[in-house]
């Protein structure tokens, strides 16, 4: 093995962590978090909600099974950096097509390993998400820190028109039953897959289109993607979801989507100390009264005091490990929406019974 060149991670507020490259030698910038999720590094590192975040992931070996063409939720990988403490250089899986640090290189992507990812996880839980940088070039830390200053907090930030689609695309099944028109924030594969899966002809939209573009593939229902980024700071969608739910169409919302949704019914989005990011988070579904093993990957949430005081929308979903609101509907319409990821990959399948509902609200709408 070629030997490594040394790396540095630094972040906001002076701590520093020396450790050897990853990936592409040079400098990433983006805000610090982890994810805890045990499998599933490819899907997770291509997810665009993860898009202006260097990430932490807390597994102590990334990248021993390389990577496959059918694990991708976008083109390339969208994290701004990588953090692990055991980089693997080779693999072992027989169907991969290559190894992750091939993945890395091809989308521009540094990292840094070989450091105490505990200790650095358990600083930013005390500390709270912040941001900072990577660097297999520039060593200095006085340095780093100087040109970190510079880099925007997550806070008020728009990410989701450098991740979302410029241009109209479909996807459809063989027989297709329903007709969606998706609006890309940052949309995962999976979602499109999920729809599809479940006898829908899907259209995706970029996220600047107006209701008359959306309305003009004649869909039975809107579906809201994930997306990166801060909801507060997309005047314009919230604004055009408004207009969506007030078309009685049905209207399905997952992460971003789901706060954007939030927005547009005069709820308010707030900043966590720390985001929930993994594959194994507990929800109650407050209807049924089941708990649900789900996918996460979020830093903002629909604050509980503006829900409080609104009395058209139901709380559906709570995450039981800090009582944050994980679901909402609109009292009297078909229009939902969850926090969480319900199509997974990488995570488990609990909550894909929620495309099942959305289906159903079409099928009885239809009617």
């Amino acid at each position: 093995m070629e030997k490594r060149n040394p790396a540095v991670l630094v972040l906001a507020d002076g701590t520093v962590f020396q450790g050897v490259s990853i990936g592409k030698k040079g400098i990433t910038t983006g805000e610090i978090a982890f994810n805890t999720g045990m499998t599933g590094y490819q899907e997770v590192f291509t997810d665009p909600s993860y898009f202006g975040q260097i990430l932490i992931m807390t597994t102590a070996h990334i990248g021993n099974y390389g990577v496959h063409p059918e694990e991708v939720e976008s083109d390339s990988i969208k994290i701004a950096g990588l953090v692990t403490k055991k980089f693997s250089e080779t693999y072992s899986r027989s169907s991969a097509n290559g190894s992750l640090e091939e993945l890395m290189w091809q989308s521009d992507t540094v990292g840094i390993s070989d450091i105490d990812t505990r200790a650095l996880v358990r600083h930013i839980r005390n500390k709270g998400a912040m941001n900072a940088l990577i660097s297999s070039d520039e060593l200095d830390t006085a340095v780093l820190l100087d040109q970190l200053k510079s880099v925007p907090s997550m806070d008020g930030l728009e990410l989701s028109s450098k991740v979302a689609t410029k241009n109209p695309y479909e996807v459809s099944p063989e027989n297709p039953q329903f007709r969606v028109s998706l609006i890309d924030f940052g949309v995962k594969k999976n979602i499109v897959r999920c729809l599809v899966e479940r006898g829908c002809q899907v259209k995706v939209f970029p996220l600047d289109s107006s209701l008359e573009d959306l309305q003009s593939f004649q869909p039975d229902g809107f579906m809201l993607s994930n997306g990166p980024g801060d909801p507060s700071a997309m005047p314009s969608s919230i604004a055009l979801v408004k207009s969506i739910v007030d078309s009685g169409k049905p209207v399905f919302g997952i992460c971003l989507g789901h706060q954007i949704l939030g927005l547009s019914q005069g709820l308010k989005t707030e900043k966590m100390f720390n985001g929930h990011r993994g594959i194994n988070h507990p929800i109650l579904n407050l209807k049924t009264g089941k708990g649900e093993i789900t996918s996460q990957n979020h830093g903002f949430v629909i604050s509980k005091e503006s829900v409080s005081s609104n009395s058209d929308i139901e709380v559906t979903h709570k995450h039981l490990n800090d009582d944050t609101i994980a679901g909402i509907e609109l009292k009297g319409k078909p229009v939902f929406s969850v926090q969480y990821h319900p199509e997974a990959s990488a995570g488990p399948h609990d909550s894909r019974y929620l495309f099942d509902q959305f289906i159903h609200h079409m099928q009885s709408n239809k009617k």
